[in-house]
């Protein structure tokens, strides 16, 4: 897949401890071309590769958005992470986000190499709607079969176009509401077909079998705790070694920053790591 421009960034600008090596590569993406921006410490080699993905319901967001959690991952995991702005609704609806996703996937099996990643050892973790893509991609590295995923997390994803698992918003002192979720998969998802997808709406999906390790970080605080922990409940009946933690007094908006959300997650993925270094030697 061609990189049709590249940038470096200045480490310094974004962070100035402990460094980083910071660059920008755009690469072909689905309908139009997409960014990707690259974390690493410097002269690192053949590292496992982090795809995050930002948050923002399907209609915002952006790299910068992403800028904190894909530094955090960055700086405590010994891992090249790319931070991917995917296509966003209305004007790109579903698949687009999903097969820039795919396509950023490819890249760094391929040519992430040239950055010191190892696109072969790929980890996946996303926010709000990127838990979602993120999720996404997990089902079609599965199906297609030519991108291996060791394993996933997902903060407070969006996963139930059918709204029907949504905490009680009276309840629950939410800083996302029914009605914008609902704006959200209208924007994504606007065909009622694409709404049961198994892609799109994993909660409908029977065949769960042979997804990634997954972890899964969900907030009190907010209305999606429910269908994410529903989630969490059907992979593990399917067989899917999967961990979930609720985190009290936390938002929606808050829980992609939230520090020891983002540090269980870097512990997460350290220990799959462990075990596919042990069962490789």
């Amino acid at each position: 897949m061609p990189t049709t421009r590249s940038r470096n960034l200045s480490a310094g600008a974004l962070c100035d401890d402990p460094p980083l090596e910071v660059s920008e590569v755009q690469i072909a993406g689905y309908q139009r071309n997409i960014d990707l921006r690259l974390y690493r410490r410097a002269g690192g080699r053949a590292l496992p590769v982090v795809l995050y993905f930002h948050g923002g319901g399907f209609l915002r967001g952006s790299l910068d958005d992403a800028d904190f959690a894909a530094r955090h991952f960055a700086e405590r995991l010994d891992a090249l992470v790319i931070s991917v702005d995917y296509s966003l609704a209305p004007r790109y609806p579903f698949p687009a986000a999903l097969e820039d996703a795919y396509r950023a996937a490819r890249w760094a099996e391929s040519a992430g190499r040239a950055h010191g990643g190892n696109g072969k050892r790929l980890l996946l973790a996303g926010y709000c709607s990127g838990g979602h893509v993120a999720n996404g991609l997990a089902f079609v590295a599965r199906d297609r079969g030519d991108v291996h995923v060791e394993a996933q997390t997902l903060f407070s994803p969006m996963l139930d176009p059918s709204m029907t698992c949504l905490a009680d918003e009276r309840r629950v002192t939410s800083d996302i509401s029914p009605r914008q979720c609902a704006a959200s998969y209208r924007a994504y998802l606007p065909q009622a077909s694409q709404r049961m997808h198994p892609y799109a709406a994993p909660l409908e999906s029977t065949r769960l079998s042979g997804l990634p390790p997954t972890f899964i970080a969900t907030a009190q605080n907010d209305v999606l705790h429910v269908e994410a922990e529903t989630y969490a409940a059907r992979l593990i009946g399917a067989g899917v070694p999967t961990q979930v933690a609720r985190y009290a007094s936390v938002s929606h908006e808050k829980i992609a920053n939230e520090p020891q959300a983002l540090q269980d997650a870097v512990r997460f993925f350290q220990s799959r790591l462990e075990r596919v270094a042990v069962a490789s030697a």
